[in-house]
């Protein structure tokens, strides 16, 4: 099993700005410091705590800071941007990465983000595909393009000059494109069916229960068998959101206390997923009414902690149920704490991800 490191960033409402990007990006050289195979980063436009408002920016960023770990948008939300500007954007991306990029994407699930980009009422599953679409018609054409979409329309007819490069937009490195990822959230996913047919690999969210993570690979079959290709668990990304201590009392507290970063985080989606009727990710009986679904309860759910011991344990009786994933995404959390945020990514890395490979027979990436 592969380590990798996904962070949708939450952070407190009065931490200076500068202070939490600094934070994010030294998490992800550390994260390439320590063999991290790959390491994804979100964005949000309208949302104070969620402050990283571009991932393109954000890995451009900190792209020379790294050296080895393959980079990805986590994902970017195509019905908020144009698809000329994202398809020029990735390219550039790829090509500063020397290819060491994956292209996640996804509806986006913000709904504030969503109406301030005035497609709230839209069918933005339907935006998403065309804006994908669009994206790798952009980069398998040449100009004029000429791309007549329902909700964007693309060309350089009038304007081109090709003789001198204008009107040319640019193609990626890695050809035909860059790998594309895509962030599954849904039990029983259609969707995570609908991008296995078209050779996209899934990441289950790290917020899901382990029965909805479970119901993710039957859904990627599906999709593999439509298009004649094997499933491979290799494929599949699986995140989780993990505090790893040398002592248990101290990953208890980090992990579950009253001032727990963990605690934070899963307020934060909770009350917004109670609020746009999806708390269903967080419960395991369909039927619990949402003033059933404590913070506690999905605390208790979501989040693994311990010794690395403890933790590699609780890694192996996760994977026992979900069957078989090929990397494990470390998601990302505020260090309330630096030292013991810094801490956790070691241990995970150098002491619980030895362990885990050992018990499933393969060698440990912090080992290699």
């Amino acid at each position: 099993m592969d380590l990798g490191f996904f962070t949708m960033p939450i952070h407190p409402l009065e931490k200076d700005w500068r202070t939490c990007l600094a934070e994010d990006r030294e998490a992800f050289v550390l994260a390439d410091e320590l063999g991290f195979r790959e390491g994804y980063v979100g964005e949000h436009v309208t949302d104070k705590a969620e402050n990283i408002t571009s991932c393109i920016t954000f890995i451009a960023w900190i792209a020379a800071a790294t050296k080895n770990i393959r980079l990805g948008t986590g994902t970017v939300n195509l019905p908020n941007s144009h698809p000329a500007n994202v398809a020029a954007q990735v390219a550039m991306l790829d090509h500063m990465l020397d290819g060491r990029f994956y292209f996640g994407i996804s509806p986006g699930g913000l709904m504030s983000d969503a109406e301030a980009f005035g497609n709230l009422e839209n069918d933005r599953n339907a935006m998403f595909v065309e804006g994908i679409e669009t994206v790798l018609k952009i980069w398998d054409s040449e100009p004029p393009y000429n791309i007549d979409g329902e909700y964007w329309k693309i060309s350089v007819e009038k304007t081109m000059m090709p003789e001198i490069g204008q009107g040319i937009m640019p193609k990626p490195l890695q050809q035909p494109h860059p790998p594309i990822i895509v962030t599954v959230v849904a039990p029983f996913s259609k969707g995570i069916t609908e991008a296995a047919a078209r050779g996209w690999e899934p990441i289950s969210a790290n917020f899901l229960l382990s029965k909805w993570v479970a119901s993710h690979w039957p859904k990627y079959v599906e999709g593999c068998e439509r298009a004649g290709r094997p499933a491979d668990p290799a494929n599949w990304r699986v995140a989780r959101s993990i505090f790893v201590a040398d002592d248990p009392a101290i990953a208890r507290d980090y992990a579950l206390g009253p001032d727990s970063p963990y605690r934070y985080y899963f307020g934060q989606l909770l009350t917004k997923m109670k609020k746009h009727g999806r708390s269903n990710l967080f419960k395991e009986d369909q039927n619990m009414s949402d003033d059933e679904l404590t913070l506690d309860y999905v605390l208790d759910r979501c989040v693994l902690w311990g010794t690395p011991d403890k933790v590699a344990d609780d890694i192996l009786a996760f994977r026992e149920e979900t069957g078989d994933f090929g990397t494990l995404l470390y998601a990302g959390k505020d260090w309330a704490d630096r030292e013991l945020g810094r801490n956790s990514m070691i241990l995970l890395a150098e002491k619980t991800m030895p362990l885990v490979n050992a018990a499933i027979g393969k060698s440990s990436v912090a080992a290699e």
